[in-house]
């Protein structure tokens, strides 16, 4: 019964974030901006926002057990850029690998994926570092908290500011399919746009927080701590419809949706979450978590370096696989 209870929370999760998604996209063709926008700010945000919810809800209103709801959050924080940057690309190159071969390339618009890239490594590193300032160093770490929700806000500016260039050059968002509520009668405008985003949101709310419970309940059943369970469930679970809307997008050849998708998620989570859980958990680096975040920040880098050496390839993903493999038998053997 519990794990059928976790699925039906799963399944409220992914059509609450579908309906969230279509929203988005509306929003951004009404709206007149850029793919880069649309796919690094609004998709980006808005399919990362299960995995968002789990950790602050698990933190500021979890279970009664505070030990529980620390290693769930700071697992939910830490997995979904582990997911992001190794799973989530692999699985992308593998939708493509027929149609594009080992050696296709993959054209996502440069200025956008590099400066998606820059940020992240920057505040992730930044997280790294803060895992080894004691947690009574209580100004220290408000510190480096404040500077990676700045970090997030400077990302926001300029990922706006190069929106009208991007436009102008043809890059201007197109939404893929009618949005669910105009096929209920509703008129297609702002005003039912903001009122589906506001019904997927509150969606989410409720099957992220049914979904916090469940994992709690489930922990001892497996066998395996709360923690390495929101290290390498969670993100899966929550953050399937974004891997689900890039591999569309990668298959439509539309490949600066699909990487913005990806890597503005790893933007969003790699900055205000973890500056959540620098300020309220441990934040310690155990072993599964430090781990985690290495594997991270290589996957970060070798696909920045493999973006500017000469192209992204299909092949080039497939390694992220292999960190991701890597990371499982360190954790689990």
């Amino acid at each position: 019964m519990l794990f059928l209870e976790l699925f039906g929370y799963l399944l409220l999760i992914l059509v609450a974030a579908e309906i969230f998604v279509n929203a988005l996209e509306h929003l951004g063709e009404k709206l007149n901006i850029s793919e880069g926008v649309t796919g690094s700010l609004f998709a980006a945000v808005g399919t990362a926002m299960p995995e968002t919810l789990v950790p602050v809800l698990a933190i500021f209103a979890g279970t009664g057990n505070a030990a529980v709801n620390q290693e769930i959050g700071v697992g939910a924080i830490l997995g979904a850029p582990l997911m992001l940057s190794t799973l989530t690309l692999f699985l992308m190159s593998v939708a493509v690998l027929k149609r594009r071969g080992l050696r296709g390339h993959f054209t996502p618009e440069k200025t956008g994926l590099k400066r998606d890239l820059d940020f992240f490594l920057m505040a992730f590193v930044l997280a790294f570092v803060a895992m080894f300032v004691p947690h009574g160093e209580g100004w220290v770490r408000g510190a480096m908290a404040f500077g990676m929700v700045t970090i997030y806000f400077v990302y926001v500016m300029l990922t706006l500011r190069a929106s009208a260039g991007l436009v102008d050059e043809g890059h201007a968002t197109e939404a893929g399919s009618p949005m669910m509520l105009s096929r209920l009668g509703a008129p297609q405008n702002l005003f039912f746009i903001v009122v589906q985003l506001v019904l997927g949101l509150a969606l989410l709310v409720t099957g992220a927080k049914g979904f916090i419970h469940g994992v709690e309940a489930a922990a001892p059943i497996i066998g395996i701590s709360a923690l390495l369970l929101s290290l390498l469930i969670i993100p899966i679970a929550t953050e399937l419809p974004e891997k689900v809307n890039s591999i569309l997008w990668i298959r439509k050849r539309k490949d600066t949706l699909a990487f913005g998708n990806i890597t503005g998620a790893m933007v969003f989570q790699g900055t205000l979450l973890p500056a959540i859980g620098i300020s309220l958990t441990p934040w310690a680096p155990q072993k599964e978590v430090l781990l985690g975040v290495v594997i991270t920040l290589v996957a970060a880098f070798w696909l920045r370096w493999a973006a500017l050496n000469g192209g992204l390839r299909v092949w080039h993903l497939l390694v992220n696989g292999a960190l991701y493999v890597t990371y499982l038998t360190a954790v689990l053997i």
